[in-house]
């Protein structure tokens, strides 16, 4: 005959809570480690959505940043702002960063890159920047590179959309000093319809390069 007397319960083993490992990021952080993948993922994305629709993962101002154009040729500079604005990024030339000045050069520069170009005065292959970054690197150009001084010898319009100025730069170290000349062109019909961009800039001394470079 079978014991009426209760049988003792067995204990059930819990199992541990899970871990998240995920660092900071509060409640919200916690529930994402214990979705699965695929509803994690979808949860991020749409609560992003919600708030500024860019994804947790990217940094806070990267909408602002791709808004931002890189520095160079605008519709409304005229010849004269056009010379000043990269005088000005040559005088800081690695701010923001290294060599970010001959950056600007080489975006207002009016050449062909698959064609060698005069715009140093000699004929040089310029299609890939780090050819053109070099040549300011040598001492005919560096004077140039976060350059201390300079003054506006003379400025001519050779024709309505020709335009030359004559530059004195005093540079960042000891008696460096140099003139040079930039040469711009309006360009008229095209993409650049309009644009102000840099035909040639040219040491006065145009013996400087003739010995060679190498680049």
């Amino acid at each position: 005959m079978a014991s009426s007397a209760p049988t003792a319960a067995k204990p059930v083993a819990l199992l541990p809570a899970p871990i998240c490992r995920c660092g900071g990021g509060g409640l919200r952080s916690t529930l994402l480690a214990l979705m699965p993948p695929a509803a994690a993922a979808a949860s991020r994305f749409r609560v992003s959505a919600s708030a500024s629709d860019v994804p947790d993962f990217l940094s806070s101002d990267w909408l602002e940043t791709r808004k931002k154009k890189p520095f160079g040729p605008r519709l409304n500079f005229n010849a004269e702002e056009a010379v000043e604005y990269q005088l000005e990024a040559l005088k800081y030339n690695d701010q923001p960063r290294q060599d970010y000045g001959i950056e600007v050069m080489y975006r207002f520069a009016g050449f062909d890159p698959f064609e060698r170009s005069t715009y140093f005065g000699r004929q040089f292959d310029l299609g890939q920047f780090e050819r053109f970054r070099r040549i300011f690197h040598h001492s005919t150009y560096r004077v140039l590179l976060a350059h201390k001084e300079r003054t506006i010898l003379s400025s001519l319009w050779v024709e309505e959309n020709l335009y030359k100025q004559r530059v004195w730069v005093r540079g960042s170290r000891p008696e460096e000093e140099a003139i040079f000349q930039f040469t711009m062109v309006q360009r008229v019909g095209g993409s650049w319809d309009g644009y102000w961009l840099t035909e040639s800039l040219i040491n006065d001394d145009g013996d400087a390069l003739s010995g060679g470079l190498a680049y």
